[in-house]
């Protein structure tokens, strides 16, 4: 196996990196806080306004693949691209750049995945449709056992293509997040 991840192509690091589910896992919210620290004293300079613990993981009861996503809103002053390059510094690994959204991990290593395995998403203040859409999972069990169902269904027809996993979920997460956004206006306004 290559030394450097960046070496492989797209189907290479999905056959080292599929998706998987397994079920919840109470660990998650204290890999969650333990990260949550370590980012905060790594950022400490960026003055980020809020981190928070979002996707599958911080929603009790449901599946998920044993990776914890954090979401970093940075105040609209701060730039993204050097507190992408503090966590880079750090270990983390840049997943994807995009206008004003970084994506970074941790936990991706040359053999498959670490024991702990992380998402940072970096966003600016108010880009937090993570929030929303995990309260309502949370407030709506309903709602999450739906979710649940379909990632379930998604999992072993894109085990190994990861962009349509993520894809095929789209249509779902934006009804929900747009749902929340009606259901609790200005929640998390700054």
């Amino acid at each position: 196996m290559a030394d450097d991840l960046s070496q492989l192509t797209l189907e290479e690091l999905w056959q080292l990196f599929p998706i998987f589910l397994v079920e919840h896992n109470p660990a998650w919210r204290r890999r969650y806080e333990a990260m949550a620290g370590e980012l905060a004293g790594l950022l400490a300079g960026f003055k980020v306004a809020r981190i928070s613990h979002i996707g599958s993981t911080a929603v009790d009861g449901i599946m998920a693949k044993d990776i914890v996503d954090i979401l970093v809103e940075l105040p609209r002053n701060a730039s993204m691209e050097a507190a992408a390059g503090v966590l880079g510094r750090a270990g983390f690994i840049v997943m994807s750049a995009e206008g004003e959204r970084i994506s970074l991990n941790r936990g991706y290593m040359p053999d498959g995945f670490a024991d702990e395995v992380f998402h940072v998403h970096l966003r600016y203040v108010g880009d937090n449709d993570g929030l929303y859409f995990r309260d309502y999972l949370r407030e709506h069990p309903e709602v999450a056992r739906e979710y649940e169902a379909l990632k379930l269904g998604l999992w072993k027809r894109y085990e190994h293509n990861r962009d349509a996993y993520t894809e095929a979920k789209g249509d779902f997460i934006r009804a929900v997040t747009a749902e929340a956004k009606r259901a609790f206006a200005g929640r998390y306004c700054r």
